[in-house]
């Protein structure tokens, strides 16, 4: 130990103006970071802005000991130092940002996964997860190879390495891989969540489980449904959760017999019953065409509700109405019927099985072939 060193007064000069700007620095950081962040807090409140509020939670999450490190590395600037130690700053300055960076970006995609989580319950936790360890993976690598890098190591070789491991781990597991894209698709482009109720092919039900492989649905007769995720983007899928309104078309008929007139009141009675109903909104009825037995007219309305048992209920009501207004008008409801118009020859006779045939009754100026009962015979 160079014990002449430790005595020079130099050494301990240039050390207490290291120690002292090192303090200063940090305590001026650390106020800068908290003014920064309040004033970011208050402006994310007020503008409703939500990349103001990330912006103030990252710099909350700056670490206190990159902060010392920072300081300590303004403050050795103060001081004369060798050239070896010029380097070696220069590194420290580069590692020191590096971290922070990272740890930056790291926070970032914690905000991110948080903010995908609504009420409490992420409705994708496996591909948020997912989703969320691939990119930190991702930043920490980048982080560490420029960091090799700035120290002068090759990393070229590294690189390929992991390029052609890559490949090969791709290659083995190509169907798995095709299942695990598919789930980050249905994670990031959000076609359907846990709990919406969806239809493809003969396949309705609920969605209960969105897996890093499968996706399970509960259907509607009660058994569940194990899908990959992979077959079931390329289906036509009808998610009826996000469906706001629901249009209902429906037919009924009139009998032939009906005035012109009455057509015209039908019409207009289903448009006085569909306006007195809050949820309902009238689209168009019209005398359609003329059908078999019948005179049909075409009624659509728009049900503002998405609600299946509410459009039943309304339907219902609906029906019921037109079930009294239509016997009020004096109008009947057509029914299937067939008219038979029989030409020429004579109709056939018809027996009606189970009933007895009629006897036809003796005519009374017949001749009668027994003798009277009180004739007595002559001797």
């Amino acid at each position: 130990m160079n014990w002449d060193a430790l005595l020079n007064e130099t050494f301990w000069i240039n050390m207490a103006i290291v120690v002292g700007i090192t303090l200063v620095s940090y305590l001026v950081l650390r106020t800068i970071l908290g003014i920064v962040t309040r004033r970011l807090n208050t402006l994310a409140s007020r503008s409703k802005t939500p990349f103001l509020g990330i912006a103030a939670e990252l710099l909350a999450r700056t670490s206190r000991l990159l902060i010392l490190a920072f300081s300590l590395l303004i403050a050795l600037k103060a001081v004369e130092l060798p050239e070896r130690w010029e380097s070696t700053m220069s590194h420290g300055w580069f590692i020191a940002l590096a971290f922070q960076i990272a740890l930056w970006m790291d926070t970032g995609v914690r905000l991110w996964m948080e903010s995908l989580t609504r009420d409490g319950k992420a409705r994708n936790p496996v591909t948020t997860t997912i989703i969320g360890i691939m990119i930190r993976i991702v930043v920490w690598t980048m982080m560490l190879l420029s960091i090799l890098a700035n120290l002068g190591v090759d990393i070229t070789a590294m690189v390929a390495s992991l390029g052609v491991g890559g490949i090969a781990i791709a290659l083995a597991v190509q169907t798995l891989l095709s299942d695990v894209f598919a789930s980050l698709s249905i994670g990031v482009d959000k076609p359907f969540e846990i709990g919406d109720f969806v239809v493809f092919g003969e396949v309705a039900g609920t969605i209960e489980h969105i897996g890093l492989k499968t996706t399970r649905i509960r259907a509607l007769s009660g058994e569940q449904i194990v899908i990959s995720n992979a077959d079931l983007l390329r289906q036509i899928v009808h998610n009826y959760k996000r469906m706001n309104t629901r249009r209902i078309v429906f037919k009924f008929g009139i009998t032939y017999n009906t005035p012109s007139e009455k057509v015209k009141d039908v019409a207009a009675l289903v448009k006085r019953i569909i306006d007195g109903i809050e949820i309902a909104k009238f689209d168009r009825a019209h005398f359609l065409g003329f059908d078999d037995s019948q005179l049909t007219f075409e009624v659509v309305y728009i049900m503002q509700v998405s609600d299946y048992n509410r459009y039943m209920d309304t339907q219902q009501e609906i029906n019921l109405a037109l079930l009294d207004g239509i016997r009020g008008m004096g109008v009947q409801f057509a029914f299937p019927t067939r008219s038979v118009e029989f030409i020429g020859g004579r109709l056939p006779e018809v027996t009606v099985a189970g009933l007895p045939r009629e006897e036809s009754a003796p005519t009374q100026d017949a001749p009668s072939s027994q003798p009277p009962q009180d004739a007595q015979p002559t001797a």
